[in-house]
């Protein structure tokens, strides 16, 4: 397979990635306030799930849900830019998949929200 002679390659390609990977946590946190508040609800939950884990498996069951959501939330939110990157006129489709986006959302906090549940009863 032969590589364009324009594609970046090594630690050229690596730093362009980190760097891109910033501009977009910076632009999610800027632009996003649901995404601020959840990193805030991240670094309230990422601590205590790794304090009340007592096994490594509760552990990542309490951390993990929460980064998932992160992760959700940024897709979403590059959905919801997409959208209105394509035009600010109503329009159904683009309606459903800003709806959609925000489904998978809550899907994802439903699972937050049950982790903890299951990790915690247990416990009792």
């Amino acid at each position: 397979m032969n590589q364009r002679p324009d594609k970046l390659t090594g630690l050229v390609r690596l730093t362009r990635a980190f760097t891109s990977t910033g501009r977009g946590f910076a632009a999610a946190w800027r632009e996003e306030a649901a995404f601020r508040q959840e990193c805030l609800l991240a670094a309230v939950v990422l601590p205590l799930g790794l304090w009340l884990g007592v096994t490594g498996l509760e552990r990542i069951a309490l951390v993990g849900p929460m980064l998932l959501v992160l992760i959700v939330e940024l897709l979403n939110s590059a959905i919801e830019a997409t959208v209105d990157r394509i035009g600010m006129e109503r329009h159904p489709l683009s309606g459903i998949a800003k709806e959609l986006g925000s489904a998978a959302v809550f899907v994802a906090f439903v699972l937050l929200g049950l982790c903890w549940t299951l990790v915690l009863l247990d416990h009792l």
